[in-house]
């Protein structure tokens, strides 16, 4: 057994008679006194007699009662017990051989070990980078960390790709005054093309690889588009306008669907692990949850839930990896909560009142973590455990709103930018090593492998 394991103790029987009555001389039970360790004598003595001379006793001197002390101990009768048990009783007997039941009984006898308390490394950021003309802008998503690696960000009208593997920093366009300023960047999951949201309500499609673009997306909105989200093939955008679009970026008709609910500005798009469901967020202080596989550009209003709890604009929204239907939604500064919905059902499972603005949430991939970014008054990043939302670690070093969020491919660094034009990394995640070796594949013990193979 483990070191860590509940110790057992077992007793080998007899290899031939396992079940077999053992012999009269130690078949002896606690509740019979044995009668070979007993002075039949002095037993008859005390039940008779000895009882006689204390109820008859009269006053004696203490000369007198001193010499009854030493003759007693002399003559050994100080001994108040009448019946003797010197054996012990015997060993229960073991119906089912140790070698056959130590690897069974180990799984659920021994003792669970106690979860160590998760080290967070450093509580300061790793890295800092200046960040100039970031617009201090809560409705815009300026910041997304790409799979292969590349850190996406707008500052103005130009963006910027920052490679995290040999921290090298290129431009990637600069659009001109009357399109800019760049309103939203999102990867693809191919982590090469990137969609960039403008203020003229445009969405343009680049090759990172090549620094080319591909093509505009033209038609969709009527404003500036500060959300994007993609699905796959499929590119969905949110406008001003209030207009949710799905578009096919490899076809010519890029648009498939349309969804209308929010009746404000679309500031967070989020697409589940699945690709089923979408959730959005407005300035409305709505929350919506779209399925896809019921959307039809024929419908006016198409949302599966729309969930009306916040009383502020809602821009955080991350879908939970380790549980498909739960949803953590966050609201802006007149309201403060992180909310968790089942998307399922629609059900608001818990609200925490965080303090201040929440401006983005990640969700901790190797761990039952949420980490959320605020503004006024501390501008902290907080770290919650999760279910409970206690809090875990407060990350302070921002001097503005925490306004951007982004995580590493391998779910162990998060970058952080902020309306004091700062672009921020912490290892709040643990050690990108420890975290593959969870990632890793576990080997399924076989069952019943402490048995004998019939070969």
């Amino acid at each position: 057994m483990d070191a860590g394991s509940a110790t057992m103790s077992y007793t080998t029987p007899n290899p031939r008679f396992p079940l077999q009555r053992r012999g009269s001389k130690e078949n002896l039970d606690r509740f019979i006194p044995n009668r070979s360790a007993m002075d039949m004598d002095y037993a008859h003595f005390m039940v008779t007699q000895g009882r006689k001379e204390k109820d008859n006793s009269v006053p004696s001197s203490p000369s007198s009662d001193a010499y009854k002390r030493l003759l007693a101990e002399t003559l050994n009768l100080n001994r108040t017990r009448i019946l003797a048990f010197k054996n012990k009783p015997p060993v229960p007997v073991e119906l089912i051989p140790h070698q056959h039941t130590s690897s069974a009984s180990s799984t659920t006898h021994q003792a669970k070990p106690s979860k160590p308390r998760r080290h967070i490394p450093q509580q300061t950021s790793e890295r800092t980078l200046d960040a100039p003309d970031l617009l201090d802008d809560f409705y815009l998503n300026l910041l997304d960390w790409g799979s292969s690696n590349v850190l996406a960000i707008a500052l103005g009208s130009t963006v910027y790709l920052w490679d995290a593997s040999d921290g090298s920093t290129s431009e990637l366009v600069t659009v001109d005054e009357e399109h800019g300023p760049v309103t939203s960047v999102n990867w693809a999951p191919d982590g090469r093309h990137i969609a960039i949201g403008l203020n003229n309500s445009e969405v343009q499609l680049w090759d990172s690889a090549s620094n080319k673009q591909l093509r505009t997306l033209k038609g969709g909105h009527r404003c500036r588009v500060g959300s994007l989200a993609w699905n796959d093939n499929i590119l969905t955008t949110g406008g001003m306008d209030g207009r949710i679009i799905n578009n096919d970026v490899r076809v010519r008709d890029h648009i498939v669907e349309t969804y209308r609910g929010h009746t404000q500005e679309v500031c967070g798009l989020k697409w589940s692990a699945s690709g089923k469901q979408l959730a959005s967020g407005g300035n409305d202080n709505l929350v919506h949850i779209w399925d896809r596989s019921v959307a039809s550009s024929n419908s006016p209003t198409q949302y599966l839930h729309r969930l009306e709890d916040h009383t502020s604009a809602v821009k955080a929204l991350a879908w939970c990896p380790f549980q498909s239907n739960l949803l953590a939604s966050g609201g802006g500064g007149g309201d403060r909560t992180i909310k968790f919905w089942n998307t399922h059902t629609g059900a608001c499972l818990n609200s925490v009142d965080t303090g201040s603005q929440v401006c983005a949430l990640l969700w901790n991939k190797n761990e039952r973590e949420l980490l959320s970014s605020h503004g006024f008054t501390q501008n902290q990043l907080t770290l919650w455990k999760y279910p409970s939302m206690v809090k875990t670690a407060e990350l302070t070093g921002h001097t503005s709103r925490v306004l951007f969020l982004a995580q590493s491919p391998d779910g162990c660094t998060v970058a952080s930018a902020a309306g004091d034009e700062t672009l921020r990394f912490w290892n709040v995640f643990g050690d990108p090593n420890e975290a593959a070796k969870k990632s890793a594949p576990k080997k399924n013990q076989e069952p019943f492998a402490w048995a004998n193979r019939i070969r």
